[in-house]
């Protein structure tokens, strides 16, 4: 296998796009009022190269915008993201889940580095000077409740360790200095949040990285157990140190090589408006919530940044954008090998394609119902599966990441009556994101939790034993080839789909 160097920078990132021709360099002037995110919308369906904004009118600062950057191709949604690690671009899921999961077994602690070594301090506003209105935040979705910045990194510490959370939460921009912070108790920067600062009255120093290093992003939405060193998993994906500086602030540490900083205070006990938001299944997601409201203290940013966006929405059906895809890419392989650790024999575990956050399919060598149930108690009792509502089993040798080969599981071997199973009844927590709710279900304006506490669900779709049909066989393979040699027909672009 070919391996070049991981990158070290977001903007590295887009030059190692650039080579790989698969970026979009727009010089005409854009707006960050629907503008950046419909031209981005229509990239991501066409399954088109990944748009860079170059000019974005109405930006104090002179910065760019970049549309879904982490979004792979359709067919193989995890290749971008292994440019960045140097990967080769045609590395099967096979092989890529194996190299990640490799990675993640040799984590490399971070570097910290001086003020005047980090990108990220080119520019630095402080107190009044820092205003987040000078930056391009983009107005994603005509409805939402205001203008987003929901593709970051942020940044907290434990107060009762050492362990720093990097998380993803989005924030509505509500002014030069207050943005509202999606913050969901279950998960675990809210829970740091809810149950530890606001209880004891006192504020939570904060930092959101926009446009870290690739690895920086993907280690945030991975399922990293608490109390673990994010920033060492981060470099062990990468091969080399994360290096991080502190804040201006604050004691919180960051990547060095962010596009943009920006410190501040979540105050115990004060909320802010969030939301409606077009997420992630593709519809408005309201209603309009209270949610903890973050007091910035200051922006540090590179010159001319970028500032990265995903598309939320456009994830769902037919297409792919950044969530979709760091959930194939990023959260199968550490979810995979979570559950090997825990000692359950499992191929692969990765989120339905296309529908990030919502049904994940685990394939697994072993199918008795007695181990599938314990499987699925682990899964949803100890990970706090959150946005999870469904897992669906199937044999090892199905590709977990072909659709179609789950559904014909689904249809082949799931009898309704008895492999259609509810998890958890009345007792598992709901994430209120969920389209099925009620608006009346959805709230709580204390901790943005779900009022609906319902089942969880799985199918076993496993063969149990029963002979099927080896349609890969490599004799079957080159019988196929040979009679599409004697057609005259190009095999080689139709064999992923034979």
């Amino acid at each position: 296998m070919s391996v070049s160097k991981p990158v070290s920078g977001f903007r590295e990132y887009l030059d190692r796009l650039d080579d790989y021709e698969v970026l979009n360099r727009i010089q005409t002037p854009i707006s960050w009022d629907l503008e950046a995110s419909a031209v981005t919308m229509l990239a991501n369906r066409r399954d088109d190269k990944i748009p860079v904004f170059e000019t974005v009118e109405g930006s104090e600062v002179d910065a760019r915008l970049v549309g879904d950057p982490y979004r792979g191709s359709r067919e193989r949604p995890w290749d971008h993201i292994a440019v960045a690690l140097g990967l080769p671009a045609d590395l099967s899921a096979d092989d890529y889940y194996e190299e990640i999961i490799d990675r993640l077994q040799h984590p490399i602690e971070s570097k910290v580095v001086d003020r005047d070594e980090a990108a990220c301090k080119s520019v630095v506003h402080r107190g009044d000077d820092a205003d987040l209105l000078t930056l391009p935040w983009p107005y994603i979705h005509a409805g939402d409740g205001g203008r987003y910045s929901n593709l970051h990194t942020m940044v907290v510490d434990d107060p009762d360790s050492t362990w720093t959370d990097w998380s993803a939460h989005r924030a509505m921009i509500h002014d030069g200095d207050r943005a509202s912070l999606l913050l969901l108790a279950g998960e675990q920067t809210p829970n740091i949040y809810y149950y530890k600062y606001e209880r004891r009255n006192e504020p939570m120093p904060v930092a959101l990285v926009v446009g870290g290093e690739p690895v920086t992003q993907m280690t945030s939405s991975m399922w990293i157990p608490t109390g673990r060193d994010e920033a060492a998993f981060a470099g062990g994906l990468k091969g080399d140190p994360v290096e991080l500086v502190e804040c201006e602030t604050n004691d919180l540490k960051v990547p060095a090589t962010a596009e943009v900083v920006i410190e501040g205070r979540i105050k115990p006990d004060e909320r802010l408006d969030e939301g409606p938001f077009g997420d992630y299944f593709g519809y408005m997601h309201g209603p309009r919530r209270s949610m903890p409201a973050l007091q910035v203290d200051a922006i540090t940013h590179r010159k001319q940044p970028y500032i990265p966006f995903c598309v939320e929405g456009s994830g769902v059906g037919h297409t792919l954008n950044t969530s979709a895809s760091t959930e194939v890419a990023c959260v199968g392989p550490d979810a995979t090998l979570g559950l090997r650790k825990a000692g359950y024999d499992v191929e692969k575990c990765v989120p339905w394609r296309f529908t990030p956050r919502t049904v994940y399919v685990i394939s697994t060598d072993i199918s008795h119902s007695g181990h599938l149930h314990e499987l699925a108690n682990f899964i949803f009792t100890t990970w706090g599966m959150l946005h999870i509502d469904a897992f669906i089993f199937v044999d090892e040798e199905v590709d977990a990441l072909d659709t179609r080969a789950v559904l014909e599981s689904v249809a082949l071997h799931a009898d309704p009556d008895q492999d259609f199973h509810q998890f958890g009844v009345e007792t598992m927590p709901k994430v209120p994101l969920n389209i099925y709710q009620t608006p009346e279900e959805k709230g709580n304006a204390e901790t943005g939790t779900s009022k609906a506490k319902t089942s969880k669900a799985y199918i076993d779709a496993t063969s149990e034993g029963e002979s099927r049909p080896d349609w890969e066989g490599e004799k079957i393979r080159e019988e196929a080839r040979d009679i599409l040699r004697r057609a005259d027909v190009d095999f080689d672009i139709t064999e992923t789909e034979a």
